[in-house]
């Protein structure tokens, strides 16, 4: 399915060094910012307070957020639990104070907007939890990373598992980059968000690569620039069906989806956007530098090669 096709190749690859020192530069700021200020982890990694509040009617969840903003904590989640009157609150960890102390004041303060709430549960979510929590996210993503290498490698070769793994981890650092620039909360919700854009942006990989292997067998007077800009320019009819309607449901999640859902949106908005980019001038800018070419991925059979336009001329996948 197309909405248009463009008939002239666009030379992405003549712009490749300077988007990707531009990449380079967005890379190196967002690892400095990591480094220099951290990301801004939430209660299930740092360790906290959990409460379970009920109302007799539904709550008001931005009303529930305004008085624990009143109380000095910023953006706390504050979700429904099970129901449209329960309601699930996580208190980051205060200096000075103890986990009943933290749960007394939020309650008192709640009693006072609505008298009728009612404290179902409080526990403490300790920092060796966070610590596991950590652990495993990371084990996770180390996962992701090699399952998507070794497929690559399987169905391509590993100048395009490389090149894919680059651009992938590209994006994954821009995100954390600028969860850490502007000290957004970073939950469970963000590292799942993260871990989806790195399957999302690998398959728009793997459909460029894809291409780039036919026009490997379609073009075969053409050099290796070219392919690479054929490939693209055919895709970019797809690319925009794909990743527009993709974004446009998350778009709804970032405006409509309230508190709970914005960072999770916002980190896969980021993470679309850079996919796109990274899947066009990083990844196969890579591919090109590392040598690609057309025996990687075809062998001659000594038939039929003297057709150039015959799709099937003289190759065999």
């Amino acid at each position: 399915m197309e909405f248009f096709r463009i008939r002239k190749d666009i030379p992405f690859m003549k712009h490749a060094v300077v988007l990707n020192a531009i990449s380079a530069l967005t890379f190196a700021a967002a690892v400095f910012f990591l480094v220099v200020r951290g990301l801004n982890l939430s209660v299930e990694f740092t360790g906290g307070t959990v409460m379970e509040v009920a109302y007799v009617q539904p709550a008001n969840l931005t009303e529930v957020r305004e008085v624990i903003e009143s109380l000095g904590y910023a953006e706390v989640p504050v979700q429904n639990f099970g129901t449209s009157r329960d309601v699930l609150l996580r208190l980051p960890v205060q200096a000075g104070k103890s986990s009943g102390e933290q749960s007394a004041v939020v309650l008192a303060a709640l009693k006072a907007k609505n008298p009728e709430v009612e404290l179902r549960r409080t526990e403490f979510v300790g920092p060796q939890v966070g610590q596991e929590l950590v652990e495993d996210g990371l084990k996770a993503l180390g996962l992701v990373i090699v399952g998507i290498m070794i497929y690559l490698a399987m169905r391509f070769e590993w100048k395009y598992a490389v090149s894919a793994i680059i651009a992938n981890l590209h994006d994954v650092v821009i995100i954390l980059g600028f969860f850490a620039f502007f000290q957004w909360e970073f939950s469970l919700a963000v590292l799942a968000a993260v871990l989806a854009v790195l399957g999302y942006s690998v398959n728009e990989s793997v459909v460029i690569f894809d291409r780039i292997r036919e026009s490997f067998r379609r073009h075969r007077k053409k050099t290796t620039p070219q392919i690479i800009d054929n490939a693209i320019t055919s895709t970019i009819s797809r690319t925009i069906i794909t990743h527009g309607s993709t974004q446009i449901m998350v778009l709804s999640m970032l405006l409509f989806g309230g508190p709970t859902l914005f960072y999770f949106a916002l980190a896969l908005t980021i993470g679309i956007l850079f996919g796109i980019y990274s899947s066009v001038f990083v990844a196969a800018a890579i591919a090109m530098w590392l040598g690609i070419k057309r025996e990687d991925l075809i062998k001659s059979s000594g038939k039929n090669e003297g057709d150039p336009d015959d799709p099937n001329a003289g190759a065999v996948v």
